[in-house]
């Protein structure tokens, strides 16, 4: 599965348009991470927790839109665009969304 940012790709035609495809991710922040951070936070540098959770969110929204675009029997996502977003009470929870238009290709 080809998974790009660009509306096409390079040296292959798009031969059939799937439709829109989707990959959703919701991951709970945890009580430690939430301490270590605010450790972080004062001492200052980066949090690795918090930067490990949001690279797993992002590759499991990947792998489920891609997922689904193989379903639909594509061999492509294009125009992937990648949204984050905080949900819940004290914005505990972190949203992020992967979605793109599955393709054929010649």
């Amino acid at each position: 599965m080809i998974l790009t940012t660009t509306p096409s790709v390079e040296g292959r035609t798009i031969t059939e348009y799937k439709g829109v495809v989707f990959g959703e991710v919701i991951s709970g922040v945890n009580f430690i991470r939430d301490f270590a951070a605010s450790i972080r936070n004062i001492i200052g540098g980066r949090s690795g927790s918090y930067e490990e959770e949001l690279i797993n969110a992002r590759m499991k929204a990947m792998d489920e839109m891609a997922s689904r675009a193989a379903s639909l029997g594509a061999d492509a996502v294009v125009g992937i665009d990648i949204d984050y977003e905080v949900l819940g009470e004290n914005n505990g929870m972190l949203m992020v969304t992967a979605s793109g238009t599955a393709v054929k290709l010649a």
